[in-house]
């Protein structure tokens, strides 16, 4: 038996979020006249997966704008973070074989007939790295988006490993815009659509961090 809570996330929130992602993935893909299936799949799974994880950095300051309490816990946010954590993995792993078929390391290694040797220190090498940081942090959040691992990490410790989630964010703007601007030139409108997730994203934080203050501003008059 489904337990009710369960049932009722399946429904309102997996059920939705898969469909939009299908979506999504599809229309991406369809864009793509050229390329194979590996390349549109990577590129169809990439902007699906921003666009969620941005969505997951609004829904707290979204909350302290319109005065309500952020819970330790938010089903809707920690399910919109693992259809994220999917998508991305997807893309990830996919994208490993999209320029360098049947040798992924050279990602994050120069290849034995370029000018470098060792560690990749080239804008390849940034893009490669911050995304593959970004998923590696993204699968420990997806890992733990359970109430058995809130429960054994208990509330501190849990809430520290999500908040992990910026940092996976950052790798993450950094690997779209490396990729689209010096390794793939990427057309100006998906330049724009990453652009606008972060922008969008950097505003609600910064609008959460004034809400914050200003409320704790006012609990400190109130009991002064």
């Amino acid at each position: 038996m489904i337990r009710p809570r369960l049932q009722r996330r399946l429904w309102r929130h997996h059920l939705p979020l898969l469909l939009i992602s299908f979506a999504s993935v599809a229309a991406l893909y369809g864009t793509r006249e050229a390329g194979d299936v590996i390349t549109r799949a990577s590129f169809a799974t990439a902007y699906p997966a921003m666009a969620l994880l941005a969505t997951t950095l609004l829904i707290g300051p979204w909350n302290l704008i319109r005065k309500r309490t952020n819970p330790i816990s938010a089903d809707l946010r920690r399910d919109i973070g693992i259809w994220a954590a999917i998508l991305s993995i997807v893309h990830t792993s996919v994208g490993q074989f999209v320029h360098l078929r049947g040798r992924p390391w050279l990602y994050y290694v120069y290849g034995p007939q370029e000018h470098h040797t060792g560690i990749r220190h080239d804008l390849f090498g940034l893009a490669n790295y911050t995304g593959a940081f970004s998923t590696l942090i993204l699968i420990a959040l997806f890992a733990t988006s359970n109430d058995w691992s809130l429960r054994k990490l208990h509330t501190r410790q849990w809430k520290q490993l999500q908040r992990s989630n910026y940092a996976v964010f950052g790798l993450a703007g950094i690997h779209a815009f490396a990729y689209q601007v010096g390794v793939e030139k990427q057309r100006l409108p998906f330049v724009i659509t990453v652009a606008v997730c972060v922008v969008i994203a950097l505003a609600f934080q910064l609008a959460g961090v004034v809400m914050t203050r200003r409320l704790a501003a006012a609990r400190m008059r109130r009991y002064a």
